[in-house]
């Protein structure tokens, strides 16, 4: 054991507290038992079984309200591990449940025996017939997939609420279908063929020629059960009938019957049957979609009204306009999503029966968006508006950003209003359509069946399709509580059924809280028949048992989860998932939304518990360590929950007394250190010259091993020589900003690679901005300074708190009490002094902060030099990778403004996030970053460049190290492209 490695009771939960009556059990600690651990690690490898406890609690959990215990969790690589999978699982009697994102709200991605995790090694997008169609991994987000085909003007029919982080393969199975898909675009309508595997092991791809003689050969019972049912369902005329009228609206409520209607083949009906599925017919693998124009004329307002009844009466008047989505949000989803930033402040206040619609019309040109406005004042002219606060505007506007704020308001429904929920209730999302012309009256009944259970609900909804999404919150470690969900459950599904005629699930699939109340849609005919097709296509009913179909009547009360309340910074979490395809370690260890759900385990168990001690003993590891700290589930999260922040504070916890003193004298005693460091880099990058890396690669493991590995960094191929001792020579007389160079450019130096231009970044920033007619100060004293992200990142809150206050008397000083801008020239400082220093201030220097500009380099030299320079030379290519602190800042816009100044052509890849070098977190855990940057790396590597750029010295080294190519900051080729004459 190293010598400093920290103890995992450090971040034992410190409360008092009773065992949750759903904790895991003390049976489960050891994780996944023998033989079954054994047999699949025989059958796939080790690598693809994930069997520790801590691994099963974090897959319990998905975005629903229910929890279940895997036995065991698997990650197949390809199509030969799926069907080997299904295999064991077909001779071992056991059950198979297929994740990917675990988005879906109905506890669809849970299992309780073998799960599969079906998102990280099924990833893809190719583009077919220039756009026309594409075909897809399903472990592809939507939001992914809809990046590469904007390039080519098209997007998926299919647009979830959840884009960021769901997967086109949960989409798929669960026909989910967002805003404007209603029952048109959907992917019912609108997927081209699928490859999917049956639990039988056979792989069948819809588009083959030959695919239905190939499965009549593998399958002919499958074939002739699946023929038997169409024409049995065929000969019934009222059923018939009745099938075609439930699919009028959207419906997700049990299996696809109009696929027997519109398949006349075994391959065409399971085309259909497997869209809804939810993973109890088999695996998709691969997904072929048409493809929707991309209408980029965009005209949308926000409405408001002074009642529910008022905005949905309002509906069917700009549907016959011809309005692509009408959203509605009730006033408690109002005021709930002032939490996103962006939405005004004054919906807070907002009266409790104000609703808004949000309505959206889209072109294909201006011709057609200035019709559709006119069509859409005629509308407005005759509603009777409110203005209950002064952000209202009530008029429809082309303001890209306004309507993306509009959007990020809506979006936000599940995640804001959950996030404001009273600490420690369990969140229900239901969803239901009726006929849109019977909207206003559905409203009416159910916010009136809300109040007499006693549940303030929040009301959103897809209007122009009438369908409507509604939140409940209750304790579910209080039977009472469960009781009065079951009570309204009740009413609420006679309601949709008897009164509306309606469908219980419209978009969010049948799942487990809407089984048990199948038939009482469906009937026992149309019902039994869907028993019979799920007996035709797994026999041995293997997969994803009682998520569609369940007899038990108190089945959407069995695994519904507590919510133990935890840190602060993590209560209002609800699981959604929306952060986890930004974690840089999503792919390595846990995610945030996984980080919480650890730490929730922890806390319904009774302290000293064998779970709670497993649990411990990998979270050090897995949550801590490998966490980036960069915070970009923060942006994700609709409530701005910020992980990172929370794995600092555990950081903190596990320091001693001692490492806080050692860390607070690093900073009092910094410009040593500094020089030190100078010092060193270059004597390894002489010996390493001389020697090669091996050596030095060799020594610094050693002393890892002896250590702590999160201690001691690790000497990487890839580090620069040292920077120079001196900085550019400037004065501060005439300067029109002050600049600082942070520290890490102070101790390393730029690339190595000969191509790459000569000035340092240093004397770049000097230069361009003196040719720019804007030249800049460099203060003699800003050795020994820095932004404090050393110490923050790390937890060290002495350390922290003296470099804070440090930075920001000096920047005071140096800026003549902010009256001339500071530009820092490395994103993560700009961000650290900025924004991250502020809560370790003390009074007086939080004045000084205030009246502080920061201002980015990439701003500074995007807004002040770049207008007045001229640009002498461009590359041909340039391939960016915009870091983690620039979408903090908002600065990516300003990188790519200076690329495009310097080359013909730019890119951004669709895979660019985090690269996790986090300073130095890619030197302490280098598979950390190899992990991060692997896909964007894969993008980049496909094609030669003439530039990489960015504008942050270790996360360029951090790419260095991915892709073998030579990142720069985007500064230094500023000054290349507008320098006269180049040496």
């Amino acid at each position: 054991m190293p010598l400093l490695e920290p103890d995992p009771d450090a971040l034992r939960p410190g409360t008092a507290r009773e065992p949750a009556p759903d904790r895991v059990t003390d049976g489960s600690s050891g994780g996944t038992p023998e033989p079954l651990r054994g047999e699949l690690t025989a059958l796939l490898g080790a690598d693809k079984v994930l069997w520790k406890i801590s691994d099963l609690v974090r897959y319990a959990s998905d975005a629903s309200p229910y929890r279940f215990l895997p036995r065991v969790v698997l990650v197949p690589e390809d199509l030969d591990d799926v069907s080997a999978i299904l295999s064991y699982a077909h001779g071992k009697g056991r059950d198979v449940v297929f994740r990917a994102a675990g988005t879906s709200l109905n506890g669809q991605a849970q299992g309780e025996d073998i799960l599969v995790d079906v998102r990280r090694h099924w990833t893809g997008v190719e583009v077919l017939d220039d756009g026309a169609r594409a075909r897809i991994g399903p472990g592809t987000t939507v939001m992914r997939a809809n990046a590469t085909l904007a390039r080519y003007g098209r997007l998926l029919g299919p647009d979830p609420a959840s884009a960021i982080a769901c997967t086109v393969g949960g989409v798929v199975a669960n026909n989910a279908s967002g805003m404007t898909a209603g029952t048109t675009r959907n992917s019912y309508r609108t997927l081209a063929s699928l490859t999917f595997v049956l639990p039988g092991g056979t792989v069948v791809d819809t588009a083959g020629p030959a695919a239905d003689e190939e499965l009549a050969r593998a399958e002919p019972e499958l074939c002739a059960g699946l023929m038997e049912l169409k024409a049995e369902i065929e000969a019934d005329e009222e059923l018939t009938a009745r099938i075609r009228a439930k699919y009028t609206i959207k419906n997700t409520n049990g299996y696809r019957l109009d696929a027997f209607l519109d398949g006349a083949t075994p391959v065409e009906i399971l085309r259909g049957l497997m869209v809804g599925s939810e993973g109890t017919f088999g695996f998709i693998s691969e997904v072929v979609f048409d493809t929707l124009p991309l209408d980029r004329h965009v005209s949308s307002a926000l409405l408001f009204f002074p009642s529910l009844t008022a905005a949905a009466a309002a509906v069917p008047g700009f549907n016959e306009a011809g309005a692509i989505a009408v959203e509605l949000m009730d006033g408690n989803t109002l005021r709930a999503s002032v939490s996103v930033p962006g939405v005004p402040a004054d919906w807070a206040a907002l009266p409790r029966g104000t609703t808004a619609l949000l309505v959206e019309f889209r072109a294909a040109d201006e011709a057609g968006q200035e019709a559709f406005e006119r069509a859409a004042d005629a509308v407005v002219a005759g509603l009777d508006l409110v203005v209950p606060a002064a952000s209202v505007t009530n008029a429809f506007t082309r303001d890209a950003g306004t309507i993306a704020g509009y959007w990020k308001a809506r979006k936000a429904f599940v995640t804001a209003v959950g996030g404001s929920r009273p600490s420690g209730t369990t969140l229900i999302t239901e969803d239901f359509a009726v006929p849109p012309a019977r909207l206003a009256d559905a409203c009416e009944a159910l916010l009136e069946l809300q109040a007499r259970h006693g549940f303030d609900a929040a009301v959103a909804g897809h209007a122009a399709h009438g369908n409507l999404h509604f939140l409940l919150a209750f304790d579910a470690a209080k039977p009472a509580d469960v009781e009065r969900y079951d009570a309204f459950m009740q009413e609420f599904c006679a309601l949709v059924v008897d009164r509306f005629d309606g469908s219980l699930k419209a978009e969010h699939a049948t799942g487990r809280n809407i089984a048990p109340f199948l038939e009482r849609e469906w009937g026992p005919r149309a019902t039994e028949l869907m028993w019979r097709t799920k007996q035709v296509i797994d026999p041995a009913g293997v997969l994803a048992p009682r998520i569609v179909l369940d007899r038990d009547p108190r089945a959407h009360l069995r695994g519904l989860k507590t919510i133990p309340k935890v840190e602060a910074v993590a209560d209002p979490c609800i699981e959604c998932g929306f952060c986890e395809p930004t974690c840089p370690s999503e792919d390595l260890t846990t995610t945030p939304r996984q980080r919480i759900v650890l730490r929730r385990e922890m806390m319904r168990q009774a302290d000293g518990s064998p779970v709670e001690a497993g649990l411990l003993d990998a979270y050090g590891y897995d949550a801590v360590d490998t966490c980036a700290g960069d915070s970009t589930c923060k942006l994700a999260c609709p409530v701005g929950i910020d992980t990172g922040a929370m794995m600092k504070g555990f950081r903190h916890r596990r320091h001693t007394p001692r490492e806080e003193r050692i860390a607070a004298l690093t900073a009092k005693n910094f410009r040593v250190v500094e020089a030190s460091a100078r010092l060193a880099v270059g004597a390894a990058d002489t010996v390493g010259g001389r020697v090669g890396d091996g050596p030095l690669q060799a020594v610094t493991r050693l002393a890892r091993r002896a250590v702590r590995p999160d201690l001691v960094p690790e000497w990487l191929p890839q580090l620069p020589g040292a920077a120079a001792r001196r900085l550019p020579s400037t004065t501060r007389v005439g300067a029109s900003a002050v600049y600082y160079p942070a520290c890490v450019n102070r101790i390393f130096a730029g690339p190595k690679e000969k191509q790459t231009p000569g000035l340092s970044l240093a004397e770049a920033v000097v230069a361009v901005s003196g040719r720019a007619g804007r030249p800049v100060w460099i203060p003699e004293d800003v050795a020994g300074t820095c932004c404090a992200t050393i110490w923050h990142s790390k937890g060290y809150d002495a350390g922290n708190r003296i470099m804070a206050n440090r930075i920001v008397e000096a920047a005071w000083g140096w800026t003549a009490g902010g009256t001339l801008p500071l530009v820092v020239d490395a994103s993560s400082c700009t961000l650290g002094i900025a924004e991250e220093v502020v809560p370790y201030l003390s009074e007086d220097n939080r004045a000084l902060h205030r009246e502080l500009t920061v201002v980015d380099s990439l701003v500074w030299a995007a807004e002040e030099l770049l207008p007045r320079l001229t640009v002498f030379r461009t590359a041909g290519s340039a391939v960016l990778h915009p870091t983690c602190s620039m979408e903090h800042l908002g600065d990516v816009g300003q990188l790519r403004a200076l690329a495009e100044a310097c080359a013909k052509e730019v890119v951004v890849p669709d895979d660019a996030g985090c690269c996790a070098f986090a300073g130095d977190r890619g030197m302490l855990h280098k598979e950390l970053t190899d992990s991060a940057t692997a896909k964007e790396a894969a993008e980049v590597d496909r094609r030669p460049y003439d530039a990489y750029l960015s504008a942050n010295r270790m996360c360029e080294i951090g790419m260095e190290r991915a892709t073998g190519h030579p990142y720069r900051s985007a500064l230094i080729e500023l000054e290349h492209a507008t320098r006269p004459t180049v040496r």
